[in-house]
């Protein structure tokens, strides 16, 4: 099996982490410690139908974006605590190491291929 360097596979991570905050930024908002989509603000006052309808078709897109981008987000940051924890890289079913390809193809790889749901 080829050897997975961590400091590579952090990296991986951190920059996908990065990249899902921005995303989840530009379609919600966090509130707590979760995120959920959100819509741009439009005064109830001066909205009309139109703008209101934008608004709940803009929410309603959002929504699922956000919960499947909080999903991966959530499984990077299991990953970096995996690395911080000296665990990355085993598989969490069997306890074996997870091949390199697998982790190169998917850095938050909790299991081996025989795993894999």
């Amino acid at each position: 099996m080829t050897h997975v360097d961590l400091d590579d596979m952090q990296a991986l991570l951190v920059a996908e982490k990065d990249q899902l905050e921005e995303e989840l930024a530009s379609h919600g908002r966090k509130t707590g410690g979760d995120w959920q989509g959100s819509s741009t603000e439009v005064k109830a006052s001066s909205a009309d139908f139109t703008e209101i309808a934008d608004q709940i078709e803009e929410l309603a897109t959002n929504v699922p974006i956000v919960e499947e981008l909080e999903k991966r987000y959530r499984e990077v940051t299991a990953a970096l605590k995996r690395i911080d924890d000296g665990n990355y890289g085993k598989c969490e079913v069997c306890g074996k190491e997870i091949p390199a390809d697998r982790l190169e193809a998917n850095p938050a790889a909790t299991t081996c291929i025989e795993h894999a749901e």
